[in-house]
């Protein structure tokens, strides 16, 4: 009687699949996604200006770092299913702080939500790193970008509609989500994931499996792909709504743009098979080339505001083929005995560019309007084009198996 009223998609079987990391996924954006857009407007509101905006983003980001880079540490002293239900209510905490308002509480509101979002994708890579086999990791992946297409882009229009119609709207709705994130969690009973037998001992402090990291090129260009295209979301998401402010255009422009450019997630599955039928290395080269020619255009056309929206907006859809298979090359190079480690030195390109970005965004606007933020951002695109060409050309493909 119980399984036969069972939610579908809470049924599972002894060992977690894809569909239960991308369910996971897509609450998560449904979190993040009405928050990307409302979060960039409290927090100019509450600082006053563009420059102040970014050095409460720039703090953030040390925080968050350094936390990030603590997670692994802290999962050995605190179940991975407690790291997970304390990023939760991380979440819960950074609404209620947002709901006080006031800039010292916005600023705290922005970093808890740092917080728990670092927490949460450390937690769930390393269930899936766990779980999902190395060649089915691309699958994973766009399967996690799929689930979470609808909350990404109603998210953000929403976000702004409920900012504009009653301040607290958006944070109690992201609470609600965060919420039932949670109880989703703990009904998929995920535990704390495979204990795999390490060739070495576990790192006692960040540094140990940090110098690890360094002493492997494939993880550090992986992890500079990733720091690269979160750099171009960063400006995308932050400072498209301030551009839009500064010249005319309101605020609900950019929420808009941003739920059209998620809108684009539907088809991560078309993307899945455009990368397998020609490469990573070449999907992710052309991907990055054009997302820097489109950005240095934006700022080259910033005097027309309505073609420079146009041109970010054509930008961001290639950074979402980025975001369907730009992680492969990271996660494929990782060995079994360091998932949890790599996992959170991983999940540190959001807060690395949540620092890089918001800083260089200080020193372009000292000589630069807004604008000005979208060329630098694509002279970066190009930094990684050219690193991309180091990648093997059939990764991401399955390894052939010798007849026997």
């Amino acid at each position: 009687m119980f399984n036969r009223r069972t939610p579908l998609l809470l049924k599972h079987g002894n060992t977690p699949g894809a569909r239960h990391f991308a369910l996971l996924a897509g609450l998560d954006a449904a979190v993040r996604g009405m928050l990307v857009s409302v979060m960039p407007l409290t927090v100019y509101r509450a600082m006053g200006s563009a420059d102040g905006s970014s050095h409460v983003y720039l703090a953030v980001g040390l925080v968050a770092l350094v936390w990030g880079l603590m997670v692994p540490w802290a999962t050995s002293r605190i179940p991975r299913r407690w790291m997970y239900t304390l990023g939760c209510c991380s979440y819960l905490i950074g609404m209620v702080l947002a709901l006080i308002g006031g800039p010292l509480a916005v600023a705290l509101a922005l970093g808890f939500n740092s917080l728990a979002t670092v927490t949460l994708f450390v937690c769930l890579n390393a269930y899936v790193l766990d779980y999902v086999a190395r060649n089915d990791l691309g699958q994973a992946e766009s399967l996690k970008m799929f689930f979470a297409a609808a909350p990404w882009a109603i998210g953000p229009v929403a976000g702004v509609w409920l900012l504009n119609w009653w301040a607290p709207a958006p944070f109690l709705a992201s609470g609600l989500a965060a919420s039932v994130m949670l109880m989703v969690f703990w009904a998929l009973r995920l535990g704390n994931g495979k204990a795999i037998a390490r060739a070495r001992g576990p790192a006692v402090n960040p540094l140990a499996y940090l110098r690890r990291f360094f002493a492997q090129p494939r993880l550090i260009a992986g992890w500079v792909f990733a720091v690269t295209r979160s750099c171009g979301w960063w400006v995308y998401v932050v400072y498209l709504p301030i551009f839009c402010l500064q010249s005319g255009l309101g605020d609900k422009v950019a929420g808009v743009a941003l739920s059209c450019t998620n809108m684009m997630l539907f088809g991560t599955p078309l993307i899945r098979r455009i990368v397998q039928r020609n490469s990573v290395r070449r999907v992710i080269r052309f991907a990055f080339a054009a997302v820097g020619v489109l950005m240095i255009a934006a700022t080259a056309l910033s005097g027309q505001p309505w073609v420079a929206v146009l041109l970010l907006f054509t930008a961001s859809t290639f950074l979402i083929t980025l975001d369907v298979c730009g992680g492969l090359p990271f996660l494929m190079a990782v060995k079994p005995s360091e998932r949890t480690e790599m996992a959170a030195v991983y999940s540190s390109f959001r807060d690395v560019s949540g620092i890089v970005t918001p800083g260089v965004a200080a020193l372009v606007l000292l000589v630069a309007p807004v604008g000005g933020l979208f060329a630098s951002c694509g002279l970066g695109m190009f930094g990684a084009w050219a690193l991309a060409g180091t990648l093997h050309p059939r990764l991401g493909h399955a390894r052939a198996v010798a007849p026997a």
